[in-house]
């Protein structure tokens, strides 16, 4: 059994276009770092996520370089044991035999790879995700597509190992 002490909470965003909701806030309360994955729209969205939990973040198609030299198109966090590759574009964290735009052939294999700009939430995970072990888009807080719904994504890590991923709706 997994004592809950032992766990970390990732929150995963992306899109927010330069708005951050209430509810966004509120559904990170309680995380231990949160992942940006571009299009943040203004420096005050990784300010305000940054008062609740260390951030990671890279640039989308809508940023520039006013965040500085830490965000840039790749990053590859390790949280709680676990290798994350989050780039903004689907197609940056697609893993082939040679690599892939965030990964160098030889580099380590990330377990989980994240991803923004569709603006529709989903999580890969088995054959498909391959070599990672999940792929993750969180969908938008504030301009959902293809019918899908305000929302983030949440990852629990726990003993170095992935316990569970889910996309969780938000007002």
């Amino acid at each position: 059994m997994i004592d809950k002490a032992d766990t970390i909470l990732v929150g995963i965003i992306s899109d927010t276009h330069g708005r951050l909701t209430n509810a966004a806030l509120v559904a990170f309360a309680e995380c231990d770092h949160i992942i940006h994955a571009g299009d943040i729209g203004l420096p005050g969205v990784l300010h305000s996520l940054e008062a609740l939990a260390p951030v990671t973040a890279v640039l989308g198609n809508n940023d520039f370089d006013e965040y500085g030299a830490r965000v840039q198109r790749f990053a590859h966090p390790v949280i709680g044991g676990v290798r994350f590759l989050v780039a903004h574009y689907p197609s940056d964290v697609r893993i082939g035999w040679n690599g892939g735009p965030g990964i160098a052939p030889g580099d380590p294999i990330p377990r989980v790879c994240v991803h923004g700009h569709t603006h529709i939430p989903e999580i890969v995970a088995g054959k498909e995700a391959r070599p990672a072990d999940y792929i993750v888009c969180p969908g938008s807080v504030t301009f959902p597509r293809g019918g899908s719904f305000p929302s983030v994504a949440k990852l629990e890590i726990a003993g170095g190992r992935v316990a569970r991923v889910w996309i969780e709706e938000i007002e």
